[in-house]
């Protein structure tokens, strides 16, 4: 028996294996009409446990990289390919995929963002339904279908890549701010509309 209320699953029993080593289902969290969503694979130890996704040492560097680009956490909608925390953190299989697909599909019409942002590259590779090589192809905008509609997607690599390689810091922080710049956001921060350099 599966259940979504609005942006949230209450309950959902796809994926017998998720069901097992999960303690919640971990929803997205953010405004209901966010312009920028960030996509991450699948809640880890400490979001399974707090119950929101990107609270590790991965959501502090993504909170970095929001202050930096002029946004905080509270601005954006932050969300998950799969809701359940798989065992031994190992990546999410495709079949537990495409199990949680139709709930992102609803969870992205219903929030409409001007613009997503992949975080890694499993988000990246089910979104866009190919092979990713992530390292060469962050900071690429493209667009992806999802349920009915096409969304604008801007490829990043997971902010997990920059504690265990500090080269990917710089990249990684140009990536979020190019996002608030493509979602419009980083204009209404600084009172100025930023045309970027793109």
């Amino acid at each position: 028996m599966e259940h979504m209320e609005g942006l949230c699953v209450t309950d959902c029993e796809r994926c017998p294996e998720l069901v097992d080593s999960r303690s919640r289902i971990v929803n997205g969290v953010g405004p209901e009409d966010a312009d920028l969503l960030f996509l991450g694979e699948a809640p880890g130890a400490k979001e399974d446990e707090g119950g929101e996704p990107f609270v590790g040492r991965s959501g502090s560097v993504l909170d970095d990289a929001l202050r930096e680009a002029g946004l905080a956490r509270a601005d954006v909608r932050i969300t998950n390919c799969i809701r359940c925390r798989p065992p031994e953190n190992r990546d999410p299989r495709s079949e537990e995929l495409s199990n949680c697909r139709g709930y992102l599909a609803r969870e992205f019409e219903l929030v409409d963002p001007e613009l997503i942002v992949t975080l890694g590259k499993v988000p990246s590779q089910h979104l866009l339904d190919r092979g990713v090589a992530i390292t060469n192809e962050s900071g690429s905008v493209l667009d992806a279908r999802v349920g009915d509609d096409s969304y604008r997607v801007l490829l990043s690599v997971h902010p997990a890549a920059t504690l265990y390689d500090r080269s990917q810091r710089e990249g990684f922080f140009e990536t979020i701010s190019r996002a608030a710049d493509l979602s419009g956001l980083s204009e209404s921060n600084n009172g100025q509309a930023s045309l970027g350099d793109f």
